[in-house]
Order: C-alpha cells, then sequence, then structure tokens
C-alpha cells in the first residue's frame, strides 16, 4: 500500500467513485477543486491502482475542508481508509477543519476530534424559474464583490476556489443579486449527473434567496430536479423551498474539528458537499 497526492487522472477517477456512491457530483467540478488545493487530495494504492481517496483541502491560513473520503467497497474493514484519514488530516496544520458527513459515520469522525455543529438538508425538485430585474449573469468585474461576498457568508476566504467556481463554463452559469451599492448576492447553478445543483446561494434574506434559485433553475431547464443543499440554521429558505413541492432526499451533519467560523445568515447553500 502507498499514500500519494493525486494527479488529474486520479481525481476525475475519485469523482466517477463519489457518483457511484450516489452523491451525484457536477460534471466539471474537477478543475475548481484542483485549483483549490493542488496538494490536498489523496489515493492511497495497491498495485499502482487506487483502492482508497480524501480530500483535505486547505482553503486559507485558517481553515480546511475534508471531503471525497472513499475507500472501494472490496478494501473495507482493514484499515485502509483510516490510515489515509490520518495522512490527509496532517496536510491541514493547525487549521480548523470541516467536514460534511453522513450521519452513519459521525461517531467515527468524532472519534479523530470532530464535533457536529449543525446538519445540512439536500432538497430535489422543480421550485419554478422566474427572472428578475434585479438579477444578471455575473461578469469578471464582480469577481471582488463576489469573493468579498463569499468571505462574509462563510467566515472564511477561499479564493482560489470560487474564483474558479465561479467562471462561466458550459455546464455552470453564476447569477448576481444587484443592489443599490453593487452586488449583494449570487448563486451558481452546474449540471450534475442527475438534475442541477444550485450552490453557493448567499443572499440578504430567504426570499431574495429564493429568487436566485429560481432564476438559477432556468438556465439549464432541460437538465432535470434542481438540488439544493440548505443548512438547518437557515430554515426559512427550507421551508419556502418545501412550500414549492421539494422533498429532502439526503441529510448530512456539519462537524468541525477546531473552532468553528462564525455562522452567518446569509450562506443559504454551501457551494459543494465536498469543499464547503
Amino acid at each position: 500500500m502507498k499514500m500519494r497526492t493525486m494527479t488529474p487522472v486520479d481525481l476525475d477517477l475519485v469523482i466517477d467513485w463519489a457518483a457511484a456512491e450516489g452523491w451525484n457530483p457536477g460534471l466539471e467540478d474537477a478543475a475548481a477543486f484542483r485549483a483549490a488545493d493542488p496538494e490536498g487530495f489523496f489515493v492511497t494504492e495497491h498495485e499502482d491502482q487506487p483502492v482508497a481517496a480524501i480530500s483535505v483541502v486547505n482553503l486559507d491560513p485558517g481553515f480546511a475542508f475534508l471531503g471525497l473520503y472513499i475507500c472501494r467497497e472490496e478494501w473495507r474493514g482493514q484499515g485502509i481508509g483510516l490510515a489515509l484519514w490520518n495522512h490527509a488530516l496532517r496536510h491541514a496544520g493547525h487549521r480548523t477543519v470541516g467536514l460534511d458527513g453522513v450521519a452513519a459515520q459521525q461517531a467515527n469522525y468524532a472519534k479523530s476530534g470532530f464535533v457536529r455543529t449543525g446538519a445540512t438538508r439536500r432538497l430535489e425538485g422543480a421550485p419554478g424559474t422566474q427572472g428578475s430585474t434585479d438579477i444578471r449573469p455575473a461578469e469578471p468585474a464582480d469577481l471582488p464583490a463576489l469573493l468579498a461576498l463569499d468571505e462574509r457568508a462563510n467566515g472564511y476566504a477561499r479564493p482560489t476556489f470560487l474564483t474558479g467556481w465561479v467562471a462561466p463554463l458550459e455546464t455552470r452559469r453564476t447569477l448576481v443579486l444587484e443592489g443599490a451599492g453593487g452586488p449583494e448576492g449570487f448563486a451558481t447553478i452546474r449540471r450534475c449527473r442527475s438534475g442541477a445543483k444550485v450552490g453557493p446561494v448567499v443572499a440578504p434574506d430567504a426570499d431574495a434567496a429564493l429568487r436566485l434559485i429560481r432564476a438559477a433553475a432556468g438556465i439549464f431547464p432541460d437538465s432535470g430536479p434542481v438540488i439544493v443543499d440548505v443548512p438547518d440554521s437557515n430554515e426559512a429558505l427550507g421551508q419556502l423551498l418545501a412550500d414549492t413541492g421539494m422533498v429532502e432526499t439526503f441529510a448530512t451533519a456539519r462537524m468541525y474539528k477546531g473552532p468553528p467560523p462564525p455562522a452567518t445568515s446569509l450562506l443559504h447553500a454551501p457551494a459543494t458537499l465536498e469543499l464547503g
């Protein structure tokens, strides 16, 4: 067994593993993931073939996020995943590390010092599509404002990741909520293996967040269900989406090792459960 940093080919493979696990990744997630921290993705290989994977991405000097933790089924129960987990966590140094984990693994994560602070509910369905005069496509000149909004919403900066995440691609678009003094919210929608996910959603209130989601839903109208991961700290948006007929299909526990970032009311949906 050998632990090493992932190559781009490895990351493409691991994202396919994530799809097989039912995590429904985006169609063009890999480039933005790697841009965030190319050294933060790890595999264990046996006879030159990856058998386990994890990411611990250093987003800023005080914060990292853990995701893509997968061990191939035939290699489970042998300590391979745990060894890679411990190896990857050393990459974070003294940073706080966050994760969104399935409920069944909370006890295992707690053994490594992770503390549950809340939950994230995945809602799927058809929230409706509706444009708005104060919502428009993001432009390159908006980037500084979006970075500032994202930092305020999350409590930490992630400029490299977000720069790649909001860049327009064939399968991904970002919308801006324009206020009197400039952008006051934004949302990104991306096509996934099934449907399209909206995240992050940063907005001053739940009504504005719903308007962003509905505007985003109109960008890929033929992609299937719209998917939004809603933190339980923002119950108002969850209720608004439920009122449209969207239903919960999945839930995770948000956990931190180290002091969690300050909670804010601006974040209505994370970008991705793999990187926060």
